[in-house]
């Protein structure tokens, strides 16, 4: 009810802003400035967003759409380090250490960005304390997701591994966790380190074990 009736009688830049979980606790005020900095751009599926080893000069917002983050060695292989979807955040890392690009970030569909310069961002972040927490925030919980896909990978085989990833994937619904975002056996195979065989081969074991049911347009986890 607050953020409706905060939506009320504002232009679409600030209902986009307070949709976005980094701008959360800034004042109208402040949104109002950073929507004047947001340019807003929209990307076709496949497209590489930006490219590892590049300078880092902005800051990306995901409005609508999803994109991955992955890494690839000199022979092409990948490996997908995160999924990110709408309301989620790239490119903020090289802004405040100022390092190159760590990884590519590729359009899994088509996408709505909007994109914030480095200088605007670092004055913004000057200005709003609540941005520099969010941001804190942010970057902790990718560090606790790193390390927990570095212990999953250490300490897990190939079907403990694919039901972590259906676990982190699922949301509660009903009483029941539900996965509704569309991830392909080739994208999960790149992010627990296996072949899409090996995937679909788990995927089909775990749903005749009954732990998983396929319905569609997602997949519902029978049990916890």
């Amino acid at each position: 009810m607050h953020i409706e009736q905060r939506q009320a009688g504002r232009g679409t830049g600030l209902v986009l802003l307070l949709n976005i979980p980094l701008f959360a606790g800034l004042t109208d005020a402040q949104l109002e400035q950073i929507s004047r900095m947001a340019i807003r751009r929209k990307v076709p599926r496949n497209t590489t967003i930006v490219h590892a080893g590049a300078s880092t000069d902005s800051l990306f917002v995901i409005v609508e759409g999803s994109a991955k983050v992955l890494n690839r060695d000199s022979e092409g292989n990948e490996v997908i380090l995160s999924l990110l979807g709408a309301g989620e955040c790239f490119g903020e890392m090289g802004l405040i250490d100022g390092s190159p690009r760590s990884a590519d970030v590729v359009a899994s569909e088509s996408c709505e960005l909007l994109v914030i310069a480095k200088t605007d961002f670092k004055s913004a972040l000057a200005e709003n304390v609540d941005l520099c927490l969010n941001i804190m925030k942010n970057l902790v919980w990718r560090l606790r997701e790193a390390n927990r896909k570095i212990e999953s990978l250490a300490l897990m085989d190939v079907y403990g591994r694919v039901a972590k990833l259906l676990l982190d994937f699922s949301v509660k619904e009903n009483g029941l966790r539900v996965i509704k975002r569309k991830v392909t056996k080739q994208d999960m195979a790149k992010m627990v380190g296996a072949s899409r065989e090996m995937v679909s081969r788990v995927m089909k074991d775990l749903e005749r074990s009954g732990y998983i049911r396929v319905e569609e347009g997602r997949i519902v986890l029978t049990e916890d």
